[in-house]
């Protein structure tokens, strides 16, 4: 049931991004700045981690579970944002659809923030 509750709290982080995404971002995704997408590609990775770690001490999960978590929890992000990478302007139409590439990247890098805070020593 851990694990279950785990995949649907990664389910409702991936429909709030997603939510707040379609509201807000092309505020934070655009074309012609690469700065500022580099940026928040650091960011983001550095909060994904934060919070993957967060949410396991939250569950009260042992540190050997903790990858099987993270990998619970992005797993919404790996399934279903390829499809929002595909229809990218269907799903994000007030996004410039020049930032389809970028938003892919983020995606990815918060995936990776989130996987590699439970593989380093706190």
């Amino acid at each position: 049931m851990m694990w279950l509750r785990t995949f649907l709290l990664g389910l409702l982080i991936w429909s709030a991004g997603t939510i707040g995404i379609r509201l807000e971002g092309h505020r934070l995704l655009q074309s012609n700045e690469r700065s500022q997408t580099v940026l928040l590609y650091l960011v983001s990775f550095v909060l994904m981690a934060l919070l993957v770690r967060r949410i396991c001490r939250w569950l009260g999960l042992e540190k050997n579970s903790w990858p099987k978590a993270a990998a619970l929890l992005i797993l919404p992000t790996l399934i279903l944002d390829p499809f929002s990478c595909a229809y990218f302007t269907n799903v994000f139409p007030n996004l410039d659809p020049g930032t389809a590439g970028a938003f892919g990247g983020w995606m990815l890098i918060c995936c990776g923030g989130a996987v590699a805070s439970v593989c380093v020593k706190p």
